[in-house]
């Protein structure tokens, strides 16, 4: 029997693909969660179109990260001393989809 975690990612996964596919952007989800059985690396749970996503479940996400109601998008990133990472967007997956469709 799997995790509740596990499933809880499945459901995820499994939501996005469908939520994709009714947009009309193909979506496929790699065979338990693993990005070999698409022949890509392990981290990749599904394909959106061209993009390669791992998709994460949580109980909360840090209220920061969620784009506030006046805006659409959040972009965080990660500074320490002397190293920064490259910015990262959050973006809801209907605004997400509606650019990728414009562009496929």
């Amino acid at each position: 029997m799997p995790s509740p975690q596990r499933e809880k990612g499945n459901r995820l996964e499994r939501q996005i693909v469908q939520t994709a596919k009714e947009t009309g952007i193909k979506a496929i989800r790699a065979y338990a969660s693993n990005g070999k059985a698409l022949g890509l690396t392990e981290d990749v749970d599904l394909l959106l179109g061209p993009f390669k996503v791992q998709a994460k479940a949580r109980k909360a996400i840090a209220e920061y990260m969620k784009p506030p109601p006046g805006a659409d998008i959040t972009i965080v990133q990660e500074i320490r001393k002397g190293h920064s990472e490259a910015p990262l967007v959050v973006i809801p997956l209907p605004l997400f989809l509606s650019l990728l469709k414009r562009e496929l």
